[in-house]
């Protein structure tokens, strides 16, 4: 695939009902029973054309509390999963620099795969990852999709619609004071592949491609503001981290729409924020973007010469916690031979923007951005089919 703009082994744990069958559903297999995984089962089985078959975690007990917790037909090792037949598609819930590993190793096994974001550590390895589904005719997709709730795709419909004219300038910012306050395993934050640019990131660009289009070139700062962080969440407290990857970072983004945009993400801010997270800036107004990390609004618009904002009415669904919604819309469009959102080349041009920022950190010039995505077109206003 061109990606330049030139264009351990038996199951111990198996339900007595079997597994799940569903007419035409797509069934689901999830690596990875972190943290994550729970929003996850408990989201999917919401979504009809979505059947969770089987999960497995390289620590099988694990995977056997997960299955036990949220009813899914099978707990078994990751090979097992692998070999399952009845599985069309991997749900990659591994940490950050497993990712490209499992999702290879999916794409091996003859099955779809969408993973949790970043695609991958390094592009090299996202560019692996598209370049075998290719080959084998199979679907990638990538977290995030919240870019699909409600709030986002109001501002999308907002913006298509003429309310605030042409964007010319955008704003974002993710400030906070780190995950290791209430995450229990915080350590991979801090990692390399990681960082608040990497784990919250793609959140905000995903938005950001969806609302403004694809990236041009990128620029930016980085640095690591504390080289040590002491964790104080249970039940870890008191460990401490080595920081191996910047925790606050200041990138510029030309977008090909001749867009303008900032983004800063940092764990360095100990006293809060009180910044927008995004804003859009446009020829005829300023639409101000819910939380990119959440489904839901509030959406607020205001036009020239008003004194207060006005909070838009959302147009579509999925206002709560919506995650699935790219995985039930992958299913849709490999049905339907069309393409799906929250695709893998969307994590790609996510992916590579990151890495640039980081670059042109370290080397002084700007990184001029050498994939591309396709227009993400936007759902149908109120029309979900997947309620």
């Amino acid at each position: 695939m061109d990606l330049e703009r030139k264009a351990p082994n038996e199951s111990r744990y198996v339900r007595r009902e079997g597994p799940v069958r569903g007419g035409e559903s797509m069934k689901i297999g999830i690596i990875g029973c972190g943290n994550i995984s729970g929003v996850y089962l408990k989201n999917l089985p919401a979504f009809p054309n979505l059947k969770v078959a089987a999960c497995a975690d390289l620590d099988l007990e694990r995977a056997v509390k997960k299955a036990d917790q949220f009813g899914v037909p099978k707990a078994c090792s990751v090979q097992e999963l692998l070999a399952d037949p009845e599985v069309g598609i991997v749900l990659n819930l591994t940490i950050p620099k497993a990712h490209a590993e499992v999702s290879l190793a999916a794409l091996g096994a003859g099955k779809h795969v969408y993973a949790e974001k970043p695609l991958a550590v390094t592009p090299e390895d996202g560019a692996r990852v598209l370049e075998l589904a290719n080959r084998k005719g199979l679907r990638v997709g990538c977290a995030p999709d919240t870019f699909l709730g409600a709030g986002i795709q109001t501002c999308r419909k907002l913006i298509d619609d003429g309310a605030i004219g042409t964007p010319v300038a955008a704003t974002a910012f993710m400030m906070g004071a780190g995950p290791e306050r209430w995450h229990p395993d915080p350590a991979f934050f801090f990692e390399e592949g990681a960082g608040p640019l990497f784990d919250m990131g793609p959140y905000y660009l995903s938005a950001y491609i969806h609302l403004l289009g694809p990236i041009r070139r990128v620029t930016g700062s980085a640095a690591v503001s504390f080289p040590e962080r002491t964790v104080t969440s249970a039940p870890k407290y008191g460990t401490v981290i080595r920081v191996r990857t910047p925790t606050h970072i200041a990138g510029v983004l030309d977008f090909r729409s001749g867009a303008v945009g900032t983004l800063i993400t940092s764990f360095d801010i100990k006293g809060g924020s009180d910044l927008p997270r995004i804003e859009i800036y446009g020829s005829e107004g300023t639409l101000r973007v819910p939380d990119p990390n959440r489904f839901g609004g509030p959406v607020l618009l205001r036009k020239p010469g008003a004194d207060e904002w006005e909070e838009m009415p959302l147009t579509h669904d999925h206002a709560d916690n919506g995650r699935g919604l790219g995985l039930a819309d992958m299913v849709d469009a490999i049905s339907g031979g069309t393409m799906h959102r929250a695709s893998g080349e969307l994590g790609y041009h996510v992916l590579e923007a990151m890495h640039g920022i980081l670059e042109a950190s370290s080397t002084g010039a700007h990184h001029e951005m050498r994939s591309d995505c396709p227009n993400v077109k936007p759902l149908p206003a109120c029309k979900s089919p997947w309620k």
